[in-house]
C-alpha cells in the first residue's frame, strides 16, 4: 500500500493522466473540426465565429430569431411567420436574409411570400426581391431604397418610447420622429403588380414617382413623366400607324 501512496506513483499517476487528457482534447478538437455528415435535422442552427458572434442562423418558424444589433437580440413579433435565414455583420448585427412562408387557409386562400434583403450597415434594407400571392393578387418585384446615416440604435430607441403611446398618437410620433431621420425611400421599384401589369418606376430623392414605364393590364405600353408634385407631365402611349 506504501507504494501506492510514494512520491513516485503519484508522478507516474499523474503524468499518465496529464497523456490521456492530452490525447482525449486533442482528438476531439480533431472530430470537431472534421465531422462529416450525411443528414442534419435541427430546428434552428447559429454560425458563429469563434469568439461566439453569431454570423449566420437558419431557422424553422417556431425559432426564427428576433433583430440582431451589436451581438444583441432584440424582439420582433412580425417575424413569427417566416423561416429561413438572417445574415449578421462581424460586429453581430443584422445585415439582411432571406425568409420564405406559404400555406392555404382554411377558406381555401393562398398566402405565400418569399423575401430575400440586404440591408444598408446597421440599418434598413436597401436592396430587396419580393415575391408572392395573397388570395388571387400575385406580384413580385426588386426594390432599391436609400436609408438615413443615423444610426439604427435609435430608431429602436424611438420605437420603445412611441410603443407607449396611445395608438391614436403614434403615428403622429414616427411623422415626427422620420421628419429628421431619412428612412426607406424607394429610389427604383420594377416588378409585377397584383392588378397584372408590369413596370419600373424611377422615383427622386424623396422617394416621389417621377419616371413610369409600364405595359398595362390590358397589355398597352406607358412612358410617363411626372413632376414633383406628382402631376403627369409628359405622356407617350402606343399608336398604331
Amino acid at each position: 500500500m506504501k507504494f501506492f501512496s510514494s512520491t513516485k506513483f503519484l508522478t507516474v499517476y499523474s503524468g499518465i493522466l496529464t497523456a490521456v487528457f492530452a490525447v482525449v482534447v486533442l482528438c476531439g478538437a480533431s472530430i470537431m473540426r472534421n465531422q462529416t455528415f450525411g443528414v442534419i435535422t435541427a430546428r434552428r442552427i447559429n454560425i458563429v465565429e469563434p469568439d461566439g458572434t453569431v454570423r449566420l442562423t437558419i431557422s424553422n418558424r417556431a425559432d426564427f430569431p428576433g433583430a440582431w444589433n451589436r451581438k444583441k437580440e432584440y424582439p420582433r413579433p412580425d417575424r413569427q411567420e417566416a423561416a429561413g435565414m438572417l445574415f449578421m455583420s462581424e460586429e453581430g448585427t443584422e445585415q439582411g436574409g432571406l425568409i420564405w412562408g406559404a400555406s392555404q387557409l382554411p377558406d381555401g386562400t393562398i398566402e405565400n411570400h418569399g423575401h430575400l434583403s440586404l440591408d444598408q450597415y446597421e440599418e434598413n434594407q436597401v436592396f430587396a426581391i419580393d415575391a408572392g400571392q395573397e388570395g388571387s393578387d400575385k406580384f413580385s418585384r426588386i426594390t432599391m431604397a436609400d436609408q438615413g446615416d443615423f444610426p439604427i440604435v435609435e430608431k429602436r430607441q424611438a420605437n420603445d418610447e412611441i410603443r407607449k403611446l396611445p395608438a391614436s398618437q403614434q403615428d403622429a410620433a414616427w411623422n415626427k420622429f422620420f421628419a429628421n431621420h431619412r428612412h426607406d425611400v424607394k429610389r427604383l421599384v420594377l416588378g409585377r403588380s397584383p392588378d397584372g401589369s408590369v413596370g419600373l418606376s424611377l422615383r427622386d430623392g424623396a422617394g416621389r414617382v417621377r419616371i413610369v414605364l409600364a405595359v398595362q393590364p390590358d397589355g398597352e405600353p406607358l412612358l410617363q413623366f411626372l413632376n414633383d408634385k406628382g402631376k403627369v407631365i409628359r405622356e407617350f402611349v402606343a399608336k398604331e400607324k
